[in-house]
């Protein structure tokens, strides 16, 4: 069991690794914390999509933009999703649950609001159907998935590819990029 839990914490910290050496991952951080903080700054909001963990992490990110990360400031406008139980399994059952989210998107997103799409696969029928709604509403679309050729590779406006294919790895790199830019938004916004 030690050896399991050994390799398991290796990978993890593999996976941090790779993207720490990666100068176009750690670019495409700063890049996307510079869209989400003009988006915030003109008065537009962060949406959040994911399925299964990718969607608690949605919640978890939602979160720590409305509420506070480090400091006490005022609220992000950011919403999760994934989190009305009814209007999900609504528009999942009078369309379908590829509409789940993309619906949500057509009656709440305005041009310049920045979907944030969390997907492990890429491949998310949802996920891509909100991303090209998005897309089509000009809204600025950020992807994290993993490494695999996936359906987000060119539809995201920008995207972070955590370098790996286990999908735990991913959602754990993908919450601690998560965090970091939360970090950084909220440094800059209170200057």
């Amino acid at each position: 069991m030690k050896t399991k839990i050994k390799e398991y914490i290796r990978n993890s910290i593999t996976t941090k690794e790779k993207i720490l050496q990666n100068e176009k991952i750690l670019q495409t951080v700063e890049t996307i914390c510079n869209e989400i903080i003009n988006a915030l700054k003109n008065g537009n909001k962060i949406l959040f999509v994911g399925n299964g963990g990718s969607a608690s992490d949605c919640d978890h990110l939602a979160t720590e933009f409305v509420s506070k990360f480090y400091k006490d400031r005022q609220a992000f406008n950011a919403i999760s999703l994934t989190s009305n139980n009814s209007l999900i399994t609504a528009l999942s059952n009078d369309f379908s649950y590829d509409k789940a989210f993309s619906r949500q998107i057509e009656a709440i997103g305005k041009k310049g609001d920045i979907l944030f799409a969390l997907s492990t696969s890429g491949n998310s029928k949802n996920i891509i159907d909100s991303i090209n709604i998005a897309n089509e509403m000009e809204l600025i679309t950020i992807g994290l998935t993993g490494e695999r050729s996936c359906d987000m590779d060119n539809i995201c406006k920008i995207l972070i590819k955590i370098p790996s294919s286990e999908t735990p790895n991913i959602q754990e790199a993908q919450m601690t990029l998560g965090h970091l830019i939360c970090l950084l938004v909220e440094d800059e916004l209170l200057k």
